[in-house]
């Protein structure tokens, strides 16, 4: 059995969720398709996340999930590692940098479309937890980032298959009157929420194909009744579509956040990865020019007072390396000044940058370290979120 073809099931009854003194909080930013080297954008997503994770957390059971085998069966990525295959044979991916395979994922994107017959090999590897050489570089390459960052792995290389498969979840939104299906006469599958004003949008291509928004029903609606909250952290020019993935979302019970995140211009311009990313402005350049006249710590905490307080969540500023540095220089006057504890407990301190929601606001919490008449963070705080 594929992705591209499965039986029709039925979706399980979702167990009541357990009990909790503290409030249950699913955090689900968008994936990284692992075929590129992390550009300023993807790190800005990163950090976002990251900080709301783990500020989040003193107050909140937070479930951090971004599962990458869920988003492998996407064209995106099954087309990248079939025409690899196709084109490049048995290459040895072992010693690649993430700009080279980034420069083979150009030429991809440049190439004709993959036949549906061809990639349904894929899907099948893919649901059994295979993962292509060159994918598995990146993810190894990635990880050493997330280290030296200071992220919080929520498995990049691990197998975390989704809950349901694509035709149970189509069927949950069959029942729910969400579903037009066009199979039966040669057609694709909408996700159909007209009735409440929303626009069709395609989850399913006629030949088969399941898109981004139809792998993360499959991840999502299973995992929300369990949660009081749900944050969606994306792209902001995918907004049409968490729009949607919303509605379907508080149908089945939990309040559902969405947290817009820009991409960052460079030199005043948003370019796509599809066109190529520049070999000095992405995450391991970056990381080795901040290492080599900084601390560890100070590279963790500015990376964070730039990437979240400085730029902000819109896509309004481009990236400046000279506003990097002064968040380092920043940072490390902030790590020597710090006492060892704040003013007031750290769940206080933290619950201040929450309004009418359970998780803690990046944004609000970041930019408060650089206000001039900002009052000691502590190294609690300090340590607890930034480092």
């Amino acid at each position: 059995m594929t992705l591209l073809s499965l039986p029709l099931a039925h979706p399980r009854p979702q167990p009541a969720p357990p009990a909790s003194a503290h409030p249950r909080v699913l955090l689900a930013p968008i994936t990284v398709t692992p075929s590129k080297p992390l550009s300023p954008s993807h790190l800005k997503g990163l950090l976002w996340t990251d900080v709301m994770y783990r500020a989040t957390r003193p107050l909140a059971d937070v479930t951090y999930r971004y599962s990458h085998t869920t988003y492998h069966p996407t064209e995106q990525t099954l087309g990248f590692w079939e025409f690899l295959d196709r084109t490049r044979g048995d290459t040895d991916y072992t010693d690649l940098t993430e700009q080279q395979i980034g420069e083979l994922y150009v030429d991809f994107r440049g190439a004709d479309r993959t036949p549906a017959a061809a990639l349904r090999p894929y899907a099948e590897a893919v649901a059994d937890g295979w993962v292509h050489p060159a994918g598995s570089r990146v993810l190894q390459l990635w990880s050493r980032h997330y280290r030296a960052l200071g992220l919080h792995d929520p498995g990049l290389r691990r197998y975390q298959p989704p809950g349901l498969d694509l035709e149970t979840a189509l069927h949950h939104l069959a029942e729910h009157g969400m579903c037009l299906d066009q199979r039966p006469v040669g057609g694709p599958v909408y996700l159909d929420l007209t009735r409440h004003g929303l626009p069709l949008r395609q989850l399913v291509t006629t030949d088969g194909r399941p898109n981004y928004l139809a792998c993360a029903l499959r991840e999502l609606l299973p995992l929300a009744p369990d949660f009081d909250e749900v944050v969606l952290l994306y792209d902001s020019e995918l907004d049409a579509d968490y729009q949607l993935l919303e509605r379907v979302l508080r149908s089945v019970g939990p309040q559902v956040r969405r947290v817009a995140v820009g991409r960052v211009p460079i030199d005043g311009q948003i370019r796509s990865a599809r066109h190529g990313a520049r070999p000095d402005l992405h995450a391991g350049a970056l990381l080795e020019a901040a290492r080599a006249t900084h601390d560890p710590e100070s590279v963790r905490l500015g990376m964070r007072l730039y990437f979240v307080a400085v730029l902000g969540r819109g896509h309004e500023q481009s990236f400046r390396p000279d506003l990097l540095h002064q968040c380092l220089k920043r940072a490390e006057r902030l790590l020597r000044s710090a006492e060892p504890t704040g003013p007031a407990p750290l769940g206080e301190r933290l619950a201040r940058h929450r309004k009418d929601h359970l998780y803690v606001d990046p944004y609000r919490l970041a930019s408060g370290l650089l206000g001039k008449r900002r009052a000691d963070p502590g190294l609690d705080l300090l340590s607890e979120v930034f480092l």
